[in-house]
């Protein structure tokens, strides 16, 4: 069968061959327009103060050695100098590898020797875990935002400002965010300045600002939602971010009514509190226009009603970290419950079934996808990379879709392994490779199962050594004691073997319907 390509309802996008930094910023940043407000103190940026402390920042890297080749990991909640780090980094010429906060030490180091990283900038809260995962990895110093007593600060690092250093902007990486792709280990996906603009100049033709917009920003920056859509996307099109460290319903509710937030990007947990918690009923958040939805799957009926209770709309989005991210929305305000939306300007789209046919509309099929916001491939891994991407440029999703007759794209399933608690990848591979390592336990496997507030809770089945004694808070604690909190184990239970093929593949569709 010949291929059905589905396409854009929304005309092509011109997309600049620049350096990401010019285009979020463009030529003459307003000296009084806000461009970001910290939620948790109460603190102002205008562009112009932003796009200063940027330019004398990536002075200051430049001479300590940071330019094309260098990767300087990120690591620091949501706040306005994350965006001047990152961008720092970028004028520069070096690449951003953006870390969670949340890790630990190990989780930490494997993704600075992964990345290659010289150095860690880290929020003063987590220069401790920083610090200690620098040891033995590449990174020779931590400096961190914030005071810390024995370390460099960002402040003392300030130098004269500089400009754009040269890159390719359709060959340099400017970003290296982790993912665990469709399986196995977290991977560092390659992304270009071109990737990156190429996705803002998509995304903010479907989303729709109006002027004088602010938006709220508690999705994490490290993450590519957060990095491209809210903070990036956001500033590039005007809008004023009010950033969050980390997610609070009554915090998010007050800030809202505080500051007349019109567009709340959040994540089906969020939504769900927004349709159910009765804090809600206590504030004004009658300013809101839209609230949009990503990061996993959202039921139209937690949608609608979440819409009803807070009086605007609740859309929805499609994306991965391989993609820069979105390459589905829903344009504006069209709603159409339970849908994604259209797909992305300049892009194309394929539902290819089992048995390799492409199906057209109403036909389910993994769902594939080519445009310019694809990444150019992950780190130092082309066996992962042609995997994913094809010879002939289509990046499979691993995700099983359909489109109506109308253009509207809807997750149906999953063909990838990953498991999404809260909007955030947990690879099975990686506990499973953890857990095997507890002196009590002889086999291992890791799958999602179903839960409403969550979307999916991490479940480890555990085959013991014999005469070896663990309680599944045994399990549970040794997982803990090594991970960041979403990927914890939430779940345990004890079987005598695991279900796995010939080629000793497990055999988790099997664990799911147990």
């Amino acid at each position: 069968m010949a291929e059905y390509v589905f396409k854009s309802p929304l005309p092509d996008v011109e997309v600049p061959v620049v350096p990401l930094t010019e285009f979020v910023f463009g030529d003459d940043p307003s000296a009084t327009r806000i461009a970001m407000i910290d939620g948790a103190t109460g603190g102002t940026w205008t562009f112009a103060e932003l796009t200063d402390a940027i330019y004398r920042l990536a002075g200051g890297l430049q001479a300590e050695g940071v330019k094309p080749g260098v990767s300087v990991g990120l690591m620091a909640p949501n706040m306005p100098e994350y965006t001047i780090v990152f961008h720092a980094v970028a004028v520069a010429g070096g690449t951003v590898t953006t870390i969670n906060p949340t890790y630990g030490a190990e989780e930490v180091r494997f993704q600075l020797n992964d990345a290659n990283a010289t150095m860690v900038i880290a929020a003063s809260p987590f220069a401790e875990t920083a610090v200690s995962a620098a040891e033995g990895s590449s990174a020779t110093e931590v400096v961190t935002i914030g005071a810390v007593a024995g370390l460099r600060s960002m402040t003392d690092l300030m130098g004269e400002p500089i400009a754009q250093v040269e890159v390719d902007p359709q060959d340099h990486v400017i970003v290296l965010p982790y993912s665990s792709g469709t399986t196995g280990l977290p991977k560092g996906v390659m992304l270009t300045h071109y990737n990156c603009v190429a996705n803002l100049v998509q995304s903010n033709a479907m989303l729709a600002y109006e002027p004088g917009e602010v938006a709220l920003a508690v999705l994490p920056f490290f993450h590519i939602y957060g990095m491209q859509v809210l903070m990036n996307g956001l500033l590039a099109d005007g809008v004023t971010v009010v950033t969050m460290p980390r997610f609070d319903m009554e915090e998010a509710l007050s800030l809202i009514q505080q500051h007349g937030v019109t567009q709340f990007y959040a994540v089906p947990p969020i939504v769900l509190g927004l349709a159910k918690s009765p804090l809600v009923d206590n504030y004004d958040v009658s300013s809101l226009r839209k609230i949009f939805s990503g990061a996993a799957p959202l039921g139209g009926e937690v949608a609608e009603e979440a819409a009803a209770r807070v009086g605007c709309v609740v859309v929805q989005g499609y994306g991965m970290t391989e993609l820069s991210p979105i390459s589905h929305a829903t344009v504006g305000t069209d709603v159409k419950p339970g849908s994604n939306g259209v797909t992305a300007p300049s892009t194309e789209c394929r539902i290819v079934a089992e048995d390799g046919t492409d199906q057209g509309v109403d036909g389910e099929g993994e769902l594939l996808i080519r445009g310019p916001q694809v990444m150019k491939g992950y780190l130092n891994n082309e066996e992962a990379t042609a995997n994913t991407i094809d010879e002939d440029g289509w990046l499979h999703t691993g995700d099983v879709a359909r489109f109506d007759s109308d253009g509207h794209m809807y997750i149906v399933d999953r063909v990838k392994e990953l498991i999404k608690y809260k909007g955030f990848q947990v690879p099975p591979a990686e506990l499973e490779a953890l857990i095997v390592t507890h002196p009590a336990v002889a086999d291992v496997a890791v799958i999602g199962v179903p839960e409403i507030e969550a979307g999916e809770l991490p479940k480890a089945f555990v085959v013991l050594k014999p005469d070896a004694d663990a309680s599944a808070e045994d399990i549970m604690e040794f997982v803990a004691g090594h991970v960041a909190s979403y990927k914890k184990i939430r779940l345990v239970e004890f079987v005598d073997s695991i279900p796995k093929s010939a080629s000793g593949k497990i055999l988790r569709r099997q664990l799911r319907a147990s």
